[in-house]
C-alpha cells in the first residue's frame, strides 16, 4: 500500500509584526519636520478663506463638484479647462521621476501619505506601549487587563487620527465650516458621512497594522522604480568593503560593523539594508541615524551605511574618492527630467494669464444649412453655448466680421445683446441675414468672425473688458 503524496511546500509566509526602535539623527528629524508640514497643510488647508466676491464661494481651496469648478486661492478652473489638472498631474509625474533618478525613493521614505500616517501611527504606538523591546513583550504576553487598557488607548487615538483625516478630506469638497456644523448637529448628508467612514477605516488599517505590506505589496511604485533609477541614483547602501566581516572591535581583521542590528531595528520595513538593495527599501535613511550613531559610540567613521551611488561603489573599492553630489543629480536624465517639468509648469502658467473669462461654443445648423425669407434675404441659424466665467452678470455684445455685409440678431431679444448671471452658462441661438443679391447671399459659403465681447466688471480683467471671436461659415444660394 502506497503512503500519501507528501503535500507541497507552502509558499506564503505569515507576517512578522514590525517594531521599528526610537532613533535620532538628521534623517530622523528631517521627517519629523516633514510630517509636520505635510499633515499641517492636510489639516489646515481647508480653513483657510479667501475673498472672492459675494457670488462665489470663500474657501481658499475647493473643490465645487455641485458647480463643477476648482477654486484654489485666485485661480478658479472650470470643467472644460481639465487642461490645467492634467498638466499638473504630468507635473508631478515627471517631479516623481526626476526625484527617484536623482536620489531613489526619496517621495516613499518622506512624503508619501502611507509613510507619514505610518509614522503618526508607530509614534503613538511608542509613547503608549514604549519603545521596542517594551512593544515586543506586551504583543507576546496573553491578553490581561494590562494588555486591553494599552491596546484600548492605543487604537482609539488611532481612530480619532484616522476619522480627522477622513474629515478633514471631505472638507476640501464643500465649505468646511458649514459642513462640520452640519457633521455635530448630525444633519450632514450621507455621502458625507459615508465617504468620511471609508477614509477612517481605510486609514486605521493601512497607518496602523497593513504598514509595510502596502509599500510591498500593494504600491506598484517599487516595481517601476527601477526604470527611474541608474548606476549615478543615490540611493542608501551598505558599504560592506569596510565593514565585513562583522564582529566585535577587538578582533583582529574584523570590520567596522559589530552586527549591532541597530540598522535592522530601526528600519520600518524590517528589512537588513547589509543584505543589499532590496524592493522593501524606502529609503528613509533610519538606518544611517542609527549605524552613525553606533560608529560615533565604537569611535569609528561616519558612513558605514550612507547615500552613495553605485559609481562610488566601484570607485571606493579601488581606493578612489566618491564623486561630489552634485555630478550625481546633473546628469543627462535629470537635467531632461528638470527641462521636461519646467516646460509643462511654463506652458500652464502662461495659459492661465492669457485664458479668456469667456468660454463660447458655436454650432452652425444644419438642417436646414439656411433658409430664404420672403423677402429674399438669406438667412442662417447658429447656436452658441456662452459661459460667463465672472462672479458678476455681465452683458455680452455679438457682432460679426465678414468680407460682405451681415446683420446680427438674437432670437427672443431685442438687438444682439444678451445679460448672462454670474458663473452660468446661457444658450443662444444667432441669426446672421443677407440682403438679396448681395455677395454672402449668393457665393456658397462665406468665411466669417463672429465675435462676442464681454462688458468690463470693475476689479476684473483689463478695463475694456473680454473680447472673443469664433471662426465658421455663411452659407449662400451658391449661384
Amino acid at each position: 500500500m502506497s503512503s500519501p503524496e507528501a503535500s507541497p511546500p507552502s509558499l506564503y509566509a505569515a507576517r512578522e509584526p514590525i517594531f521599528p526602535r526610537r532613533v535620532k539623527g538628521k534623517f530622523r528629524t528631517a521627517k519629523w519636520w516633514i510630517m509636520a508640514f505635510t499633515l499641517g497643510i492636510y489639516y489646515l488647508t481647508p480653513w483657510i478663506r479667501w475673498d472672492r466676491g459675494p457670488n462665489l464661494p470663500d474657501q481658499a481651496v475647493l473643490v465645487d463638484l455641485a458647480n463643477r469648478r476648482f477654486f484654489f486661492f485666485m485661480i478658479e478652473i472650470w470643467p472644460h479647462e481639465f487642461y490645467f489638472v492634467a498638466g499638473l498631474l504630468i507635473m508631478a509625474g515627471l517631479g516623481l521621476f526626476l526625484f527617484t533618478s536623482a536620489a531613489g525613493r526619496v517621495w516613499c521614505g518622506y512624503a508619501c501619505p502611507q509613510t507619514v500616517w505610518t509614522d503618526l501611527f508607530i509614534l503613538v504606538e511608542r509613547w503608549v506601549e514604549g519603545d521596542r523591546n517594551a512593544r515586543i513583550r506586551l504583543h507576546r504576553q496573553k491578553w490581561n487587563g494590562e494588555k486591553l487598557r494599552k491596546y484600548g488607548l492605543k487604537w482609539t487615538v488611532w481612530f480619532l487620527i484616522a476619522l480627522a483625516t477622513g474629515g478633514a478630506w471631505i472638507f476640501y469638497f464643500t465649505d468646511a465650516p458649514t459642513l462640520l456644523r452640519d457633521l455635530l448637529a448630525f444633519e450632514a448628508h450621507p455621502v458625507a458621512w459615508i465617504t468620511m467612514l471609508i477614509l477612517t477605516l481605510t486609514t486605521f488599517a493601512f497607518g496602523g497594522f497593513a504598514r509595510e505590506q502596502i509599500c510591498i505589496y500593494a504600491c506598484p511604485w517599487p516595481r517601476i522604480q527601477a526604470a527611474m533609477m541608474d548606476e549615478d541614483t543615490i540611493t542608501i547602501a551598505y558599504r560592506d568593503w569596510r565593514g565585513e566581516p562583522r564582529g566585535k572591535q577587538s578582533v583582529a581583521g574584523n570590520g567596522d560593523c559589530i552586527d549591532c542590528m541597530a540598522c535592522v531595528n530601526v528600519c520600518p520595513m524590517g528589512i537588513d539594508i547589509r543584505n543589499g538593495q532590496q524592493l522593501a527599501c524606502i529609503t528613509c535613511g533610519l538606518c544611517i541615524d542609527a549605524c552613525d550613531d553606533t560608529m560615533d559610540r565604537i569611535g569609528k567613521p561616519r558612513g558605514l551605511i550612507d547615500y552613495i551611488a553605485l559609481t562610488d561603489e566601484t570607485r571606493e573599492r579601488q581606493g578612489g574618492a566618491p564623486i561630489p553630489v552634485w555630478k550625481h543629480v546633473l546628469r543627462p536624465r535629470t537635467i531632461l527630467y528638470t527641462a521636461l517639468w519646467t516646460g509643462v509648469g511654463v506652458a500652464l502658467v502662461v495659459a492661465l494669464f492669457l485664458r479668456s473669462a469667456i468660454d463660447v461654443n458655436v454650432t452652425p445648423v444644419r438642417n436646414p444649412t439656411y433658409v430664404v425669407l420672403s423677402d429674399g434675404t438669406i438667412r442662417n441659424t447658429y447656436d452658441i453655448r456662452l459661459r460667463n466665467m465672472q462672479g458678476e452678470p455681465r452683458w455680452f455684445d455679438f457682432s460679426v466680421a465678414a468680407d460682405a455685409p451681415l446683420n446680427v440678431a438674437i432670437e427672443g431679444v431685442e438687438g444682439a445683446r444678451i445679460e448672462v448671471p454670474a458663473n452660468e452658462t446661457a444658450h443662444v441661438r444667432l441669426y446672421l441675414t443677407a440682403a438679396p443679391g448681395s455677395t454672402a447671399a449668393e457665393a456658397p459659403r462665406s468665411e466669417v468672425q463672429i465675435w462676442i465681447e464681454g462688458e468690463a466688471v470693475p476689479g476684473a480683467g483689463s478695463p475694456a473688458g473680454d473680447r472673443v471671436a469664433r471662426n465658421t461659415v455663411f452659407n449662400g444660394k451658391g449661384g
